[in-house]
């Protein structure tokens, strides 16, 4: 068993039947990635930044409180507060190469179009997503990447076990900075496999105002494991976006897109 590890002066024990976690001898400690989503998950549960520490390849609380991957998952899933939504209509579990024709974007958009690609391909899904100019050589399916004016963005809908085809990024969408544009072209990109506005049914919970989208003849499915409510900031896929989005697939994005893919 791994012992508990003190950081100094005695804190006061949070209690959430957490305290000196046994990462078992077959487990071990958590990877990046891992480590990387329980902090996440951590503030999303409402934990302040400054209470999270990392010590020995371990995450606590409370200064002396190991949090595990698993713990992290269920404190989120008893506040209920993130979740996804996908389509009837997925891309198919057989293709292997989704290829990105970006030759349109330069700049703050080529840089993170190349961010958000990379946010896919980071998820070891079923496919794979590969930026290219005109060779469309080994490529399985093909969304072509569109400037427009104005900022944000637009996509479809997968069809025929293959993703929508285009997206539609706003030129204006660059001055709120790399990362907010690879938010939002990481989120048309996600409507091209399939996920629907994970406030789809109330609008005003991530814009400020609307309503309720509906089926929208395409479906508006709870992912298995993914909560149904919304939150400012609980996920990628919310309807709209603010200036100072990290552009980084939160946890219930992750879950999603591996449920799925």
């Amino acid at each position: 068993m791994k012992n508990c590890r003190m950081f100094g002066a005695v804190a006061p024990i949070l209690v959430l039947s957490l305290a000196c976690g046994d990462t078992g001898p077959e487990q071990g400690p958590p990877s990046d990635d891992e480590i990387s989503e329980i902090i996440e998950n951590l503030v999303a549960a409402g934990f302040p930044e400054d209470d999270i520490q990392l010590y020995d390849g371990l995450v606590y609380v409370g200064r002396d409180a190991h949090v595990t991957l698993e713990a992290s998952r269920e404190m989120l899933e008893t506040d209920g507060e993130l979740e996804q939504y996908r389509t009837r209509n997925l891309v198919s579990r057989n293709l292997d190469t989704i290829c990105i024709d970006g030759r349109r974007f330069s700049g703050t958009l080529s840089t993170a179009l190349n961010w958000s690609i990379n946010n896919y391909n980071a998820l070891n899904l079923t496919f794979s997503m590969r930026r290219i100019s005109n060779n469309t050589s080994g490529c399985d399916a093909l969304i072509t990447a569109f400037t427009t004016s104005g900022s944000g963005g637009s996509a479809g809908f997968p069809s025929g076990g293959r993703p929508y085809f285009r997206f539609f990024i706003g030129t204006g969408t660059a001055q709120f900075g790399t990362n907010t544009t690879e938010h939002v072209i990481t989120h048309e990109l996600g409507h091209a496999v399939g996920l629907r506005h994970s406030d789809y049914f109330n609008r005003s919970i991530s814009c400020g105002s609307g309503g309720n989208e509906g089926d929208g003849g395409v479906g508006a499915i709870l992912i298995p494991g993914t909560p149904s409510g919304a939150t400012v900031g609980g996920s990628l896929m919310n309807s709209c976006f603010r200036s100072s989005e990290s552009g980084e697939f939160t946890s219930s994005d992750r879950t999603a897109l591996r449920t799925l893919y």
